[in-house]
């Protein structure tokens, strides 16, 4: 997605997270990303940031702390909906 002269991997706009997978590329392009999130932050974004070894190797992991912070952002409401009644017999 494009925010301003950036382009992150992932991003939420309701929440304003922006999520970015990084590759060995990434070593030599620290000023450039610190430049970038230092952008972001000022125009109200959270930024989480992964390798890409992290994604392949604990996938889990990474949704986990993804929907955490989108659920920090989103001011505690939770992203996902809570599962309904289902399998409760009704009372009466």
């Amino acid at each position: 997605m494009v925010i301003g002269p950036y382009i992150v991997d992932l991003a939420c706009r309701s929440a304003k997270l922006a999520i970015e997978f990084d590759g060995s590329q990434h070593l030599d392009a620290q000023a450039y990303d610190e430049r970038r999130s230092l952008f972001l932050r000022g125009q109200g974004w959270t930024m989480l940031r992964f390798w890409n070894g992290d994604v392949i190797e604990n996938p889990d992991g990474v949704v986990e702390a993804i929907l955490n912070r989108a659920t920090e952002c989103l001011g505690g409401t939770h992203p996902q909906p809570l599962p309904g009644r289902e399998g409760r017999k009704k009372s009466g």
